[in-house]
């Protein structure tokens, strides 16, 4: 049985202040992936005995970036899609091992306005396209922040956000055509109708307080994995962060 797990921990350097290599420590993964580690190689030494590290950086300074953190030595570790006007913000890194592809993502949020849609669609379509690639090959498990409440029940107030970044119907629908072309939703496929569960909380408003959230940090996998997901947490006991890790366990 695997352990993986994955946070946005808006800000390593800051998630370091507040706990972060406790929290590692306790969940005790064997794949631990970190998003929006804001950080450029060399501003941060994190001694994680037993990990090998793998780090994406952005080029621009303070902005975005993922890490992993595994075990089990990789085959082989690929940072971005192989797309130039993707691979600039440190998004993606995808470790390759004998049965499955790993992947960590931060997807672009649409912001304000939804000035970054168009944007956002194009890294859609060219993201499920490389998963599409990868999973002839063998199956994918994708993690992340995906910035995106699939459906009403994924977040609080879903009439009164409709519309916004991260519940716009344009990326509510790349994210079903993703699921449509192959994939599942790690959280869903076993508590289709749990409510109340989330992953971010917004600073204001006393938010996480009253578990006024979001659900946009996944795992998905490869339909052909759907009989081997043994369970998918959220852990909103762990702070840090305004978001929570998520958590999958599968019998690779």
């Amino acid at each position: 049985m695997k352990k993986f797990v994955s946070w946005n921990v808006n800000g390593l350097r800051a998630c370091v202040q507040k706990g972060f290599e406790e929290v590692f420590k306790t969940l005790d993964a064997d794949i631990f992936c970190v998003q929006e580690t804001k950080l450029q190689q060399g501003q941060i030494n994190l001694l994680l005995e037993g990990y090998h590290q793998y780090w994406n950086y952005a080029e621009k300074k303070g902005y975005s970036g993922t890490a992993v953190f595994t075990k089990e030595e990789p085959i082989a570790v690929f940072n971005g899609m192989d797309i130039a006007e993707h691979d600039t913000e440190g998004r993606l890194i995808t470790l390759e091992f004998e049965k499955y592809y790993f992947i960590t993502c931060y997807t672009p949020n649409a912001q304000d306005g939804l000035k970054r849609l168009e944007y956002r669609m194009k890294w859609e379509d060219d993201l499920r396209g490389y998963m599409l690639s990868l999973n002839k090959t063998k199956p994918v498990i994708i993690c992340g922040d995906l910035n995106v409440a699939h459906n009403e029940i994924d977040l609080k107030n879903p009439k009164t956000n409709r519309g916004n970044p991260g519940f716009s119907d344009e990326e509510r629908g790349k994210f079903s055509l993703l699921l449509e072309s192959g994939f599942t939703d790690s959280f869903r496929f076993l508590y289709p109708d749990l409510t109340d569960a989330y992953s971010w909380w917004s600073y204001r408003f006393k938010a996480r307080e009253k578990n006024v959230g979001w659900r946009i940090d996944y795992f998905v996998v490869s339909n052909s994995l759907n009989d081997r997901i043994a369970d998918a947490k959220i852990h909103p006991e762990v702070f840090g962060s305004d978001h929570c890790p998520v958590e999958l366990l599968i019998d690779l």
